[in-house]
């Protein structure tokens, strides 16, 4: 069997000597350096926007699609650009939703060692080496989270949302779960197994709110838009 190439990141992780000190690791911090400016000089001009996340892998005729779709034309409707990871599935769903309103549609993808192409509903795109700094760009230009149905990357992208909002590192910043169906019995779960446990302080389950109607969705992100430029840049 042939192994797989290594990845980037694979590369940067598992790295056993002090940054700057191996062979290409000079090149490596430029290319981390260039990566995050690329990404602030193209995205600084969007204006307030929103960050969806969601599984690539839902089809086209699923209710789950439509309900993206529909979520993300009312944010557009409301002036906020949508930034997703760029891929199928529910993330071109809510690009597709901005452009249909005609907001401004992003799309962050990622090098992959399986190749995910960048959907056809985006009027800006980039492709990143490294997670981390792909993950920086979706909550700096963000003024909120909308989370979709999804897997593994999508329960990463919103627990670490969760985090920076219950460390303070981030404030006034709705994590909106779009489902009841789907993400009833997780929140169930955090409230019984953490929170009753002590493993996460009272009340840290309300940072989540969640909604299967488009327009209250929007409505919260714009009050919470609007109380962020009340308390100035972060």
């Amino acid at each position: 069997m042939t192994p797989n190439p290594r990845t980037a990141d694979e590369d940067l992780l598992h790295c056993l000597h002090a940054v700057g000190s191996g062979d290409g690791d000079g090149e490596r911090v430029d290319r981390i350096r260039h990566e995050v400016a690329t990404g602030f000089a193209t995205l600084a001009s969007i204006g307030k926007a929103v960050s969806v996340f969601g599984s690539a892998r839902v089809a086209h005729d699923d209710p789950r699609y439509e309900l993206a779709r529909r979520v993300t034309a009312e944010l557009g409707r409301a002036g906020f650009a949508v930034i997703t990871g760029g891929g199928p599935g529910l993330m071109e769903a809510a690009n597709r939703g901005a452009r249909d309103v005609g907001a401004t549609s992003v799309g962050l993808g990622v090098e992959l060692p399986h190749e995910q192409h960048l959907n056809n509903h985006l009027d800006v795109a980039l492709t990143f080496r490294y997670f981390f700094a792909r993950k920086l760009m979706f909550v700096r230009y963000a003024s909120a989270f909308v989370v979709m149905p999804g897997g593994f990357g999508t329960l990463d992208e919103l627990f670490e949302a969760l985090t920076l909002v219950q460390t303070g590192k981030i404030h006034e910043f709705p994590v909106v779960l779009v489902g009841h169906h789907h993400w009833g019995g997780l929140v169930n779960w955090l409230g019984e197994a953490l929170e009753a446990n002590g493993f996460t302080g009272p009340g840290d389950t309300d940072l989540l709110v969640v909604s299967d109607e488009p327009e209250e969705i929007a409505a919260l992100v714009q009050r919470c838009h609007l109380r962020q430029i009340a308390r100035g840049p972060r």
